[in-house]
């Protein structure tokens, strides 16, 4: 039997590379898929283009790799940044690092649509597989980044759901453009006075051409049947008087107050009266009350109008509200009560309109609130809302079916641009048959379909109750701006006839621009499937996928807000796929405790439904090639081990996924954390969510796989995981993300024997597995203290015992002689405050403002990493790279790069006391820690003259 040959995959990648890439793309979004459609937990095109590739490229550095595969890779260019070293490499390594360099380059967005770089992938995967490169198959397509990108490299792309939303989107993507790539757009301006095209059309230009043309049609005949239930806004004089379309109207619900002396009068539900917080131009909602008659109504007031004004309290919150006619209290079981009875309305707060210099704020008016109680929808959408759901659900006030999630307007409008999508079908129809260019002129005008009901999706994200008013940002917060459907007290109306945010004609530009950039070639395949199930009988393929992460999002549940609104729009077109009332939930690979009875029940059902879809994995995976499954779960329970003596974390979400890959035979070959975030949006988050996904490279296991025991295992892992663990450091994953990136190489170790015993003689189980990887990595984070200076090591153990607060001098004193340091050397240091027989470490807020490491005659690794991280969260990351040059040339034997090593055991300390907000700066410092040292580097970084606070105002 021939030895199967490694794929570059399995040995090495340009990590920060790629994960810079796809953390950069997740500020694209001119002519990027997800402006497509809406889908959660989409995967960066840029990691899995990275992925299918490796998989696919042999490592250089074995025998038998196909030479014209290695003659590619040597025309290959020398990348730059190993042109210093290249000379000392050995020939396997030379290659290895071009690859590098042109896996750099082609998981740029910029490369995406770039014909020379796409070439060379190509003409690299063609003289890899001897001209026969394999099909791909996605068994959980989802947003369907995989197939997509396995279509750009040439590959013949296969993908597979069980949701029928994401099957379309799929369908949208890889198995529509295709069919009509190179075709010329049938709409009559396209062709000109004469009825002849007027330009060369590439790829699927010509499909999104229509698509915006049949789309304006859409847009403006809508004007013309609902315009009048948009009337334009009256500006007052200070905003130059005359009238303004309006960008939003700013509604407040309501309930009847419980106190009888309020006559029985509704009074408003609000979370926040500010419409603008932004310094200089703020702006707010006055409920003005009149107690004699108890009536309220809405004035508007800003800066300019009411100097040093601000807005009250909001009347609602997580704990209950208050009337704001009485003052009495409002408990939330009332509210519920009243909702769920049908009691809940809405009252007009404010409108935002487009003013002659941007957005401007002005009072309601009974006209406008007039207008939106005249509208009458020809159609409202069924079926229930999720009862209960991960993440918040508004059914329990009222808000049970998917027709209540909308105003009267908001109804109208999507039913109306529906009605307008069968209308712009047959139009398209018609013109595709007097354009005779098109041999399938009724699939064409069902694509069109297809891509205006996206818009209509589009448009209800932005256009529900449940959409928000972002006060900060003075933009729209969409429906699905986390993956809940949580309630939404005080909401903002679009006007999807307007030009700014919530327009459908904004929506259909962007639904073009992504048709325009997918690569349309070759044709693709999207089937309707249950991933245990997936795949063509006596076919076998690569296989790459994403499946659910456990319990984190109920896909099923909330994709039901988009599918009611298709199933009306293009039921006649995809009658299979929108066949039954909502999607299917019972068979869905989700652990749903809601929905399967109960967290057991939840497990049990998950890792089966792994165990069955690993299964069939095996049965049709290419044996030439690996398979890349991508997962991602935080862990954070805890639990005793099997001896009893002390606790470990683990993670039912990794257990159950893990359990079952090994139990269906399959070891692990390779482990890469996938950046899903950027730097700086862990930063704007404040939060510790994890940053990115685990690629698990996994193969089967041979039939001469070993058993050992527990102790071998334990010291196999002693063997091999703490280098895995330096190198995921130096990589800079985010604190947030190592544990769950430890246990890619610990359960590397764990899947490649048959067995490993207990001493009871009993299998260990997973679970254990990762208790003693988790315990591995505490020890690695504990042992590079050793490394630290004293006053660090001092710092470092106080905080564990102590964090920042006050504690006994003798203690203080006690662990100072055993770090041999002294407490008074740490306070003159400006790491402590010492006084009155207490002790205590500064906060970084407590930490002098002007302090500068060049005056600093003894810098430690502590004070390096607390000033960075404020610096970082206070002043971003130009000013933290400048610190980091002045740490550097005032003290470059310190290693200023321990800093980060230090930010690992803080963050690890901090979780584990659940000091969340402590935490979250030293994630920040890890995750931006590339683009710190890279600021670092610049002309002059070190020079900064010293002018005020920690380096002057710049």
């Amino acid at each position: 039997m021939l030895a199967v040959r490694k794929k570059l995959i399995e040995v090495a990648l340009p990590l920060e590379e790629i994960n810079a890439a796809a953390a950069r793309e997740k500020s694209i979004r001119h002519g990027h898929p997800s402006t497509l459609h809406l889908w959660w937990a989409r995967r960066p095109l840029a990691s899995c283009r990275a992925v299918l590739f490796a998989s696919i490229i042999d490592d250089p550095e074995q025998d038998g790799v196909p030479q014209p595969l290695l003659d590619r890779i040597d025309r290959l260019p020398i990348p730059h940044q190993y042109r210093p070293e290249w000379k000392g490499l050995s020939e396997a390594e030379q290659r290895r690092k071009k690859l590098f360099g042109f896996i750099a380059t082609l998981v740029r967005w910029e490369s995406s649509n770039d014909p020379d770089v796409l070439a060379t992938a190509r003409e690299l995967i063609h003289a890899a597989t001897g001209g026969n490169p394999p099909p791909v198959l996605d068994p959980f397509a989802g947003g369907g980044s995989i197939p997509l990108e396995a279509q750009r490299l040439g590959l013949e792309a296969h993908a597979s759901d069980l949701n029928p939303v994401a099957v379309l989107i799929n369908k949208a993507q890889i198995e529509i453009p295709p069919k009509f790539a190179g075709q010329p757009p049938v709409n009559p301006a396209s062709r000109g006075a004469g009825g002849k095209d007027l330009k060369s059309w590439q790829g699927a230009q010509g499909l999104a051409e229509d698509v915006r043309y049949y789309g304006q049609w859409m847009r403006d005949e809508a004007e013309k049947r609902i315009g009048h239930l948009y009337p334009k806004a009256k500006l007052p004089k200070e905003y130059g008087g005359g009238e303004a379309t309006v960008i939003a109207w700013i509604w407040a619900r309501t309930v009847k107050s419980p106190n009888p002396a309020a006559r029985g009068a509704h009074v408003p539900l609000v979370r926040s009266f500010a419409l603008g917080t932004k310094k200089g131009k703020e702006a707010w909602v006055e409920p003005v009350v009149d107690t004699a008659t108890m009536t309220y109504r809405f004035e508007v007031r800003t800066a300019q109008t009411h100097p040093g004004g601000k807005p009250r309290e909001g009347t609602i919150g997580k704990r209950g509200g208050t009337c704001i006619l009485t003052g009495a209290p409002l408990d939330l079981k009332y509210v519920r009560a009243e909702a769920q009875a049908g009691r809940m309305g809405a009252r007009l707060m404010a409108v935002v309109a487009e003013g002659q210099r941007g957005r401007v704020y002005v009072a309601a008016t009974e006209e406008q609130e007039r207008a939106a109680d005249s509208a009458e929808p020809r159609w409202r959408p069924d079926g229930s809302t999720p009862e209960k759901l991960t993440g918040g659900t508004c059914y329990v006030y009222g808000l049970t079916t998917w027709d209540k999630l909308f105003t009267t307007r908001q109804l109208t409008a999507l039913s109306t641009f529906a009605e307008l999508v069968g209308e712009a079908r047959a139009k398209v129809k018609e013109d595709a048959a007097h354009a005779n260019t098109m041999s399938d002129a009724e699939g064409y005008a069902d694509s069109i379909a297809t891509y205006l009901g996206f818009s209509i999706d589009k448009t209800s994200n932005l256009g529900s109750s449940i959409t928000s008013w972002m006060n900060d940002r003075g933009a729209f917060r969409e429906t699905f701006a986390r993956q809940a459907l949580p309630m939404t007290w005080d909401f903002a109306e679009a006007n999807p006839l307007s030009n700014s945010g919530g327009n459908i004609g904004m929506f259909i530009e962007r639904i073009a621009d992504a048709i325009a950039c997918v690569p349309a070639n070759p044709q693709g395949s999207v089937r309707q499937a249950d991933a245990a199930t997936s795949g063509e009988d006596g076919r076998s393929f690569l296989i790459v996928t994403d499946p659910p992460y456990y319990d984190n999002i109920s896909y099923a549940a909330l994709s039901d807000f988009f599918y009611v609104w298709l199933r009306h729009t293009l039921g006649e077109v995809y009658p299979d796929l929108f066949g039954t009332i909502a999607t299917p939930k019972a068979p869905e690979l989700i652990a749903d405790p809601y929905r399967q009875g109960g967290k057991d029940a939840a497990k049990t059902h998950f890792e089966n439904g792994m165990r069955r879809v690993f299964r069939r994995i095996c049965e049709t995976s290419l044996p030439d090639y690996p398979i890349t499954v991508i997962y991602a779960f935080k862990q954070s329970e805890s639990d005793d081990t099997d001896d009893g003596e002390v606790t470990a974390t683990a993670s039912t979400g990794w257990e159950t996924f893990l359990s079952a890959m090994i139990e269906e035979g399959f070891t692990i070959t390779g482990t890469w954390p996938m950046r899903t975030e950027s730097s700086g949006r862990l930063i704007a988050k404040g939060t510790n969510a994890l940053a990115s996904s685990i690629a698990l490279i996994c193969r089967p296991r041979p039939d001469s796989a070993a058993t050992i025991t527990r102790p071998e295992f334990q010291r196999a892992l002693k063997r091999e995981l703490p280098r895995a663990l330096r190198d995921l450091q130096q990589g800079n994953v985010a604190p947030v993300d190592l544990q769950q990136s430890a246990i890619g190489p610990g359960m590397a170790v764990f899947s490649r024997y048959k067995t490993v015993l207990e001493a009871s003689g009993k299998p260990m189980t997973v679970r254990t597995a990762l208790q003693l990887i988790n315990q591995i990595l505490d020890e690695v984070l504990a042992e590079q203290e050793g490394t630290y200076d004293e006053a660090t090591r001092w710092a470092v153990t106080w905080f564990s015992q102590y964090g920042f607060t006050e504690a006994p001098f003798g203690k203080a004193d006690d662990l100072a002689r055993a770090k041999n340091v002294a407490v008074e050397g740490l306070a003159s240091d400006g790491i402590v405050r010492s006084g009155g027989g207490v002790v205590k470490l500064l906060t970084r807020d407590e930490l002098p403002a002007d302090y500068d490491p060049a005056k600093d005659k003894r810098g430690t690794v502590w004070e390096a990493t607390q000033y960075l991280a404020r610096e970082l969260d206070q002043k971003g990351i130009e000013a933290a790279g400048r610190l980091m040059a002045r740490f550097r040339a005032a003290h470059p034997d310190m290693e200023v790069e321990r800093a980060r090593d230090l930010a690992y055991r803080l963050f690890d300390l901090s979780e584990k006391k659940k000091w969340s907000a402590e935490a979250r700066p030293y994630n920040a410092l890890v995750a931006s820690w590339s683009d710190i040292e890279a600021q670092s580097q610049e002309p002059g970084a070190a020079g900064i003259a010293i002018t005020g606070g920690l380096f002057g105002d710049e």
